[in-house]
């Protein structure tokens, strides 16, 4: 039996798509629907249900579908037996909230690559609702998001949730403490529409009785930056974020008398039976974010005068 075939079935199954199967292996849909053609002549019966354009396996499918994983199971553990020891060689899609990528997503990817040099990696910026669209879809193996993705085949870790602060003009903002109250006379900048953060300071001003004036809602941290150095207001944004921006000395975290909601991360990704590349990345995913919380979150004060707290915040939101 071809395993080749095998693997085709087998992304075709967990994809729910021709089309998204082939993205996922490199291959155009017409190879695609040969290799799933010639593993049901070898098997004799029909694997997929091709009578109307929805997407259904039939009973055998379903039935083959099961060994198609042990299958691959099963050659990657012969793989790992035979070739111990060999370099990680893989593609992998990741894709990363903002928040991520400007706190420690870039020095980790280097990391990675230092420790795996034939890892070829593709990577994307979006907002958590595409980002957990893209993995559920089979469109990204891993992705780094304020919620996680749940489909069939996927899975979710947490990762150390991101202490939040205000962020303000050096120049302009020089109050060593501030309170709410302080800040709502100010313009506020936050992440989009409906986002964790966005929600999030919402909820803090809704819980201590207060309006803030104006909140502006900027899906781009360089832009957020870009408009508290011309002085248009305070943004919220991840302390680990701003403590990158070494480059950027007019930019202060401003004090404040209550703190803002940690920021949930979540790693998702797809399970893949042919290697445990993924499964790889994803612990050291893991251990990076953890070794930047244990050595800078516990270790020092935030801002507010209160260690940043480890806590998953409510999902009704996203970033």
């Amino acid at each position: 039996m071809n395993l080749r075939f095998v693997e085709a079935f087998y992304w075709v199954a967990s994809l729910k798509s021709v089309t998204r199967a082939a993205e996922k292996l490199f291959l155009t849909q017409s190879a695609m629907s040969s290799r799933i053609a010639a593993l049901e002549e070898e098997l004799g019966v029909l694997l997929l249900d091709r009578r109307d354009k929805q997407f259904r396996l039939t009973v055998a499918g379903t039935r083959f579908f099961t060994y198609a994983q042990r299958l691959l199971e099963l050659q990657r553990e012969a793989k790992a037996e035979m070739g111990s020891g060999a370099p990680l060689a893989v593609s992998l899609r990741i894709g990363a909230i903002e928040s991520v990528l400007h706190s420690w997503l870039i020095p980790w990817i280097e990391k990675l690559r230092a420790e795996h040099p034939g890892l070829a990696l593709e990577l994307t910026v979006e907002t958590t609702p595409i980002l957990v669209e893209q993995v559920q879809r089979g469109t990204q193996d891993l992705v780094f998001a304020a919620l996680p993705a749940a489909a069939d085949g996927v899975r979710s870790r947490s990762l150390p949730a991101m202490e939040m602060v205000f962020m303000g003009h050096a120049a302009r903002h020089r109050k060593r403490r501030y309170s709410l109250e302080d800040l709502a006379a100010l313009e506020l900048l936050t992440f989009q529409r409906g986002s964790h953060p966005h929600v999030a300071l919402l909820d803090l001003y809704r819980h201590a009785g207060l309006e803030p004036g104006r909140v502006h809602t900027i899906s781009s941290i360089s832009a957020m930056v870009q408009l508290v150095q011309g002085g248009f207001g305070v943004a919220t944004l991840p302390l680990n974020a701003v403590r990158r921006m070494q480059n950027h000395p007019d930019l202060r975290a401003l004090a404040c008398n209550t703190p803002l909601q940690p920021l949930p991360i979540h790693a998702s990704y797809r399970t893949d039976p042919t290697t445990d590349a993924v499964e790889t990345v994803v612990k050291s995913a893991l251990a990076f974010a953890d070794a930047q919380f244990d050595g800078r979150a516990r270790g020092s004060r935030a801002p507010s005068g209160r260690t940043a707290p480890r806590s998953r915040a409510s999902k009704k939101s996203m970033s």
